[in-house]
């Protein structure tokens, strides 16, 4: 007798692009993993942001007089790695049920959409290779075999994951305009230097939404646009806490909105559908 065939995934959940706080945007993704459906969302922050990897036990001492000061928000992300300074870069959520187990070939697959959509606008990119830093706190102090780098070396692109039995969470902060002042301010150093991109704004988020939809290994099974209901977001709005817990909250907007409503939700679907 044959055995039963493994069951088709779903189509992939494609959402659109929001500006929120930090812990609303990390309560959805930690929220999303847990469906354990596939999906995928481009996000921006309020604030500029400072996210710390969530087995990062230091805070440093300057990070919460900033944050206290009101120049930062402070964020704790469910995924792992070092401490990302979200300002001048686009961060992404992708959920992949069914992931390969071997980390290098999930980053691998997962980063083929970023490969491609980068190698369009003309600046090709590749794995990292650099395998410590001079600043072990600081995400994009170097570039390892999760992140991508371009031709000289620069990290353009951070990867983080998150696995919850066999699903993958990963999270990437794309880097467009670093902020200089303030990345010296957070980190006592300057941001990468990259060439700036032919696009920006909505133009560079609908290529990357296409490429996305294109080359991810979820959505083989065709893609679905799928904005969060209300209730998913009251149930999103009840978890919140986790990702705030135990950091400094800053004077300027750094608590999380009082209610989904108060964020603003920028669609990119109209012009980021693939052609063919």
């Amino acid at each position: 007798m044959a055995a039963p065939s493994a069951s088709p995934m779903p189509p992939l959940r494609l959402l659109p692009s929001t500006c929120r706080s930090g812990a609303w945007q990390m309560a959805t993704d930690a929220w999303l993993l847990e469906q354990a459906a596939p999906s995928f969302r481009l996000y921006s922050w309020q604030r500029p942001t400072l996210s710390l990897g969530f087995h990062q036990g230091k805070v440093e001492a300057h990070w919460s007089e900033l944050a206290s000061a009101g120049v930062i928000d402070l964020v704790r992300r469910p995924s792992g790695g070092r401490a990302v300074l979200h300002a001048g870069e686009i961060t992404y959520g992708l959920v992949w049920p069914g992931a390969p187990l071997g980390r290098k070939r999930a980053y691998g697959l997962a980063c083929r959409w970023l490969l491609e959509a980068f190698a369009q606008l003309g600046h090709p990119l590749k794995p990292g290779s650099q395998a410590s830093a001079m600043q072990p706190s600081n995400c994009f102090a170097s570039g390892t075999a999760a992140d991508l780098v371009d031709a000289d070396g620069a990290k353009r692109i951070g990867s983080a994951q998150l696995w919850r039995r066999g699903c993958l969470l990963q999270h990437g902060s794309i880097l467009v305009e670093p902020a200089d002042g303030l990345w010296q301010q957070v980190f006592n150093a300057p941001p990468p230097r990259l060439a700036r991109l032919p696009l920006g704004g909505s133009a560079l988020q609908s290529l990357l939404i296409r490429s996305a939809l294109t080359w991810l290994p979820t959505a083989g099974s065709g893609w679905t646009e799928g904005a969060l209901s209300g209730a998913e977001l009251a149930a999103i709005g009840a978890r919140l806490g986790p990702y705030t817990e135990g950091l400094p909250i800053g004077r300027a907007g750094a608590s999380p909105e009082a209610s989904p409503e108060a964020s603003i939700d920028r669609t990119t679907w109209g012009r980021a559908r693939p052609s063919g």
